[in-house]
């Protein structure tokens, strides 16, 4: 990609887009455009077809997707599958139909079986069943890596699929009822440390800024210890879902930019094909290859923010699936290697969060 090529990252304002497109600027690109879901809302094809006609983009980052953490994933399956689905195929349909040099899909390792054998690796897509409670999601991924590897083989085009594994960082989601595992347990055990100490100033801050179901900072003390409660927090301790025996894998999100990036500027889909010239599976896994288990995340992030209080955990709610980590070796051997380990990020994340 030369520096003013002309670049459209979709979904530039969530945790992976705004990563790209901080990563972009740090490396001198400056013709980037990125529009909000109030400025094109990318289910609507015609409206994705314009937008594509007047900034006619060189490079196409599709980081727009409708994402959250299981209970989201549960109670939304049809507008997971629905939505996801639609994006991929206006975005990817429209690079097509304007001659895009190069596009860059991302997806998610939740696309491998549940039961694939660890580490996972790209060959395990499609061999088994998937996870049930993000299935729908997983369907959707699915379908956009593999819509890319067919454009690759009958149009010669240049898309590339990657599969972050599970990410935070600035700009995660920290909503108590749609986020991923990390940034939700960060906000809990943050605010169960801010009801054991009585400060009841950092609580409303946290609530301004971050209302639960519509219930901001000003709301009566109450009316807050009674909301928060609901989700297991309480100033004797927090309770989190599932056994806390799952183990994953977390990747800071500025370093997953940077692999979107150098594969962007580095990696061509004829560079993925096999030696014996196979063409199925060409996806690329960006992780750490390092896993760590919830209950052992709890603590650490329980020892980040100072927090004594108990934590618990609800055997009652899904774990989801139990391992999940990558194999990352194709991505090695492309030359990019992740440097932030899991301690230094929760620190990182918690001094973000609550600046």
């Amino acid at each position: 990609m030369t520096k003013d090529a002309r670049i459209y990252v979709a979904g530039h304002r969530g945790l992976v887009g705004s990563a790209i497109w901080n990563s972009l600027r740090q490396r001198g690109y400056a013709n980037l455009a990125g529009r909000t879901h109030e400025e094109l809302d990318l289910l609507d094809g015609a409206a994705t077809g314009r937008f594509f006609e007047e900034y006619r983009p060189d490079y196409v980052f599709l980081a727009a997707a409708r994402v959250g953490g299981i209970m989201a994933n549960n109670a939304c399956r049809a507008d997971f599958i629905y939505q996801n689905l639609q994006i991929q195929q206006n975005v990817i349909g429209e690079s097509f139909r304007h001659a895009v040099k190069k596009l860059l899909f991302l997806g998610s390792t939740c696309i491998y079986p549940r039961e694939a054998r660890q580490p996972i690796r790209e060959d395990a897509l499609l061999t088994g069943t998937l996870e049930y409670t993000n299935e729908p999601y997983a369907l959707a991924k699915i379908a956009g890596l593999r819509m890319c590897e067919s454009f690759n083989l009958q149009y010669g085009t240049n898309y590339i699929a990657v599969m972050p594994t599970n990410l935070y960082g600035p700009n995660d989601n920290f909503d108590l009822e749609r986020s991923h595992v990390l940034p939700a347990m960060l906000r809990k055990i943050h605010l169960a440390k801010c009801l054991r100490e009585d400060d009841w100033a950092s609580v409303r801050a946290d609530m301004r800024k971050r209302p639960v179901e519509g219930v901001g900072g000003d709301a009566g003390a109450d009316e807050i210890r009674s909301l928060l409660s609901k989700y297991g927090i309480t100033p004797s301790g927090v309770t989190l879902w599932g056994t806390g025996r799952p183990l994953r894998e977390f990747l800071w999100s500025e370093e997953m930019a940077d692999a979107c990036v150098y594969i962007m500027e580095n990696v061509n889909f004829s560079d993925l094909k096999g030696k014996t010239g196979e063409v199925r599976n060409c996806h690329i896994n960006i992780g750490t290859g390092k896993d760590i288990s919830i209950k052992d995340l709890s603590r650490l992030i329980a020892q980040t923010t100072d927090y004594k209080g108990s934590i618990s955990f609800d055997a009652t709610k899904p774990d989801g699936t139990m391992r999940k980590l990558t194999d990352v070796s194709k991505l090695h051997s492309l030359g990019w290697r992740h440097r932030t380990e899991i301690e230094e990020g929760i620190a990182k994340i918690y001094k973000w969060y609550h600046q």
